[in-house]
């Protein structure tokens, strides 16, 4: 049975194509779920929705309880720590991550950065060394990926006013969100990173429908492409 962390960081409540004003990115992680729903009935399907209830901020306490060694720690640092592990304990048991994230002023929402801020936690998805050297995913020496334990695959769906922001095109430069997420996601050990966006938003009309009818063809193929491969070897497992 496969787990997905179905996770909405957009505060736009509803879905487009089906609500008034409703959010794109909503849209699109929904497309995803239930295409693999389609072919997998019984995967275990994790819900959180950042968009209308958003995580703590990092703070004094946090840090100071987030650095802590667990044996050392004091109940009001577990307490204050609570939705992190809660948080943290998700993205462990997941096999796939189902992001939908929609692009702000060039990055992820607050909400989102907040859920990231919450889950690279040293100790838990992540450690330090200064006697390992590789990395598997990034160029970094001494951090030990935590959750490079087995393949985790993380699928980034978002939305975009403005279009032109995949590489190679005129605005890559100024795409921050994307690249921001495979980064912390790599550090933290899930190496396999898929996205697919919609443009044109603020233009709106035929642009925009053929970026959506793009978008949802893309979910389709990768959800086809990724059930056999995260299927595929438990059935060829020896019993």
């Amino acid at each position: 049975m496969t787990r997905l962390l179905h996770l909405d960081a957009s505060p736009r409540p509803g879905r487009a194509g089906s609500h008034d004003h409703g959010s794109h990115s909503r849209r699109l992680t929904h497309h995803f779920v239930s295409r693999w729903r389609a072919r997998e009935p019984d995967a275990e399907i994790i819900y959180r929705d950042i968009g209308l209830s958003s995580p703590q901020l990092t703070s004094v306490e946090w840090i100071e309880a987030a650095f802590t060694p667990a044996e050392q720690q004091t109940e009001p640092m577990r307490t204050v720590l609570a939705e992190s592990d809660t948080l943290v304990d998700e993205v462990v048991r997941t096999d796939i991550l189902v992001l939908g994230v929609p692009m702000y002023n060039f990055g992820p929402p607050a909400a989102f950065k907040a859920w990231i801020d919450n889950i690279v936690r040293l100790g838990r998805t992540v450690d330090f060394d200064p006697q390992y050297t590789a990395h598997p995913h990034l160029p970094l020496e001494s951090y030990v990926p935590l959750l490079a334990d087995r393949p985790r695959h993380a699928v980034l769906l978002s939305s975009r006013g403005g279009y032109d922001f995949d590489p190679g095109r005129p605005l890559a430069a100024l795409n921050h969100l994307e690249p921001s997420v495979r980064t912390a996601l790599q550090f933290i050990g899930i190496g396999d990173f898929h996205d697919i966006a919609i443009e044109h938003q603020e233009e709106g009309g035929e642009a925009l429908a053929a970026s959506t009818e793009s978008a949802l063809e893309r979910i389709d193929r990768l959800v086809e492409s990724l059930h056999s491969e995260v299927t595929t070897p438990r059935l060829t497992q020896p019993a």
